[in-house]
């Protein structure tokens, strides 16, 4: 046995040396090492001329980093024992810390919900009329609108309206007194049918629009004048997505079931040399069928064809180039397309054209989730940005807002919904505001309605959707909606636009007398 190390503080140093020798009953001049064979030995309090505490046992189940005797019980000498299990290694630690940080950054944002109740509108100086161009009605149904990029930026008001009768009406949506009269708008007439989807490129100098008519048409906002025609579709085409990198390209999407690709640059001259027209480059025949083959079916003779399914709406990804997003009037199932060309071998006389690839779909389809057991399908989709980029929202005919993680198309926990929100037609819009933290949707025709939604903290885990905001104030469906930089634009069937504003001071207002402010404000519920 070796000598208390309490007796002399040189024996503390003997690990130090590199002699081997056997150990010795008393202390010699040299530093001896001490006998490699002490793993049984147990280890002895040091302490400053105190009483040794007494030794307490614990057993745990790990004691990799203890002293412990082959029995694997651990004798604790401290002045407060802890089982073994409750100490935490360095690399415990620095894991928990991180996790405490994440935790505290991914803390979920306060509502909003008090600003959206805030929005108000004028029934003087908020509320446009969409003319009709014949004369038998005054009025005609606004079927679509887009606020130009430069308006969502805060820089302009321009609102593009597209109508029943083939109209697009240009609009200065900025705010004004009751008594001033509306600033000048632009009118365009590209198509002598209902248009149902109109969007601005991404320098706002053209505009693109999908006709009943069977085209998509691309008209000069400065002069008003036709620039493209671009026909590829076999029925109305129902919606389009210009891509944001190239403003030479464009998709768009029919109820014939196919998905068009097209390049402004390419095509031919018509008329008076100022219009070209231009077929598709590329066409997914069937896009949302099942099958695999996606070219243009043959005609079966004495047999009817099914109807094919409605292409609703089309995405750009912004962070993943050269994709496509679509949805269908069929389920709630999102397709991914990849738009990138392979490497082929040298172009041949019976080489085919190669259509772009599916590269996944969104595993689950969320409207058969909820007590249905029949699939419903998307009548509106909008992506995410800022506090909700990643995410995509889509209006389920079901009545519901589902979201869909962009990366993988999977469908998330977080849905909204609003006990007043019916969805009754395809018809009905969705958009998410510039700041990327409200969500606005349109309503059904009973209660001429619309809502808000605080979609701040939906990628957040954990977070559990919140009670909409219902606005009311107009009659008929509430259709197409749109943000710019705090101001929100909803079509009614009646024949009027109206913008929508955050203004405490006027809700305040409205509260106190409701009766007498219902002549001059419309405000949320």
């Amino acid at each position: 046995m070796l000598p208390s190390p309490s007796s002399s503080p040189r024996v503390v140093l003997a690990q130090c040396t590199n002699t081997i020798r056997t150990p010795q009953t008393r202390l010699t001049p040299y530093l001896p090492t001490p006998s490699t064979n002490l793993k049984k030995q147990k280890r002895r309090h040091v302490g400053d001329h105190k009483p040794t505490q007494k030794r307490q046992k614990f057993d745990v189940e790990d004691t990799s980093d203890s002293d412990s005797d082959s029995d694997g019980d651990v004798f604790m000498t401290d002045v407060v024992a802890q089982p073994l299990a409750r100490r935490k290694t360095a690399f415990q630690r620095h894991t928990q810390f991180m996790m405490d940080s994440a935790s505290r950054f991914q803390r979920h944002a306060p509502s909003t919900l008090p600003i959206l109740k805030s929005f108000v509108s004028s029934n003087k100086s908020d509320v446009f009329k969409c003319q009709s161009i014949g004369e038998d009605t005054y009025l005609t149904p606004p079927y679509a609108c887009s606020y130009s990029h430069r308006s969502k930026a805060g820089e302009t008001s321009l609102l593009a309206v597209a109508t029943e009768q083939g109209t697009v009406h240009v609009l200065n949506t900025a705010r004004r007194n009751d008594w001033d009269t509306e600033l000048q708008r632009t009118t365009l007439q590209p198509h002598n049918n209902g248009i149902f989807d109109v969007k601005w490129n991404t320098d706002d100098t053209s505009l693109a629009t999908c006709s009943g008519d069977q085209s998509t048409r691309i008209s000069s906002v400065q002069t008003g004048a036709l620039t493209h025609v671009l026909r590829g579709h076999t029925s109305t085409v129902k919606c389009m997505a210009w891509d944001p990198t190239n403003s030479s390209l464009l998709a768009t999407g029919g109820r014939d079931g196919a998905i068009c690709l097209w390049d402004l640059r390419v095509g031919q001259h018509h008329d008076d040399g100022n219009v070209f027209a231009a077929t598709p480059v590329i066409t997914i025949h069937g896009a949302h069928e099942d099958t695999i083959i996606k070219s243009k079916p043959k005609a079966r003779r004495g047999k009817q064809s099914p109807a094919p399914r409605t292409i609703t709406n089309l995405l750009y990804p912004e962070s993943q180039s050269n994709g496509l997003v679509s949805s269908g009037s069929f389920d709630g199932i999102l397709r991914y397309w990849d738009l990138r060309k392979p490497a082929s071998p040298k172009k041949t006389k019976t080489s085919r054209l190669v259509l772009p690839t599916e590269l996944y779909k969104s595993p689950i389809d969320p409207t058969t989730l909820h007590g249905s057991r029949r699939s419903r399908g998307i009548i509106s989709m909008t992506s995410g940005t800022g506090p909700s980029a990643g995410l995509i929202f889509a209006l389920g005919a079901d009545s519901r807002i589902h979201t869909y993680d962009f990366s993988t198309l999977t469908a998330q926990r977080n849905m909204f919904a609003h006990e007043n929100l019916q969805t009754s037609s395809f018809y009905v819009g969705l958009s998410v505001s510039p700041c990327g933290r409200w969500l606005a949707c349109g309503g059904s025709s009973h209660r001429g309605n619309s809502f808000l939604f605080d979609v701040e903290n939906a990628a957040r885990p954990g977070s559990s959707p919140q009670q909409g905001i219902e606005l009311q104030g107009q009659k008929g469906e509430v259709g197409a909606v749109d943000w710019a930089q705090n101001m929100l634009a909803t079509c009614t069937d009646d024949g009027t636009v109206r913008i929508w504003r955050p203004d405490i001071d006027a809700r305040m207002k409205c509260l106190e007398d409701p009766e007498k402010s219902g002549w001059d404000w419309s405000w949320s519920v």
